[in-house]
């Protein structure tokens, strides 16, 4: 097992905004602007946390024109999402 990467992993999921941007990006994708409504945050705070889960893997970005969708595409991540909604 590779326990550096796991642990990077969980570190990335390991702060509560990211936790609830991977469980809402579970289900349907999703641009910036409705993560920053829909969790009352800065633009660039979910821009900054949208970056890591991308940098680990766990969200993809897709360009539609001028708006950035995102949505999850780790399996590792949905079954950890699922453990801890269990």
């Amino acid at each position: 097992m590779n326990y550096e990467k796991k642990s990077e992993l969980l570190k990335a999921l390991g702060h509560p905004v990211r936790l609830k941007m991977v469980e809402g990006l579970m289900n349907d994708e999703c641009n910036v602007n409705k993560i920053v409504d829909v969790l009352n945050i800065p633009q660039s705070t979910a821009s900054q946390h949208l970056g890591i889960l991308k940098n680990r893997g766990i969200v993809v970005a897709r360009k539609e024109g001028v708006k950035t969708c995102y949505r999850v595409i780790d399996k590792r991540v949905r079954k950890i999402i699922h453990a801890l909604n269990g």
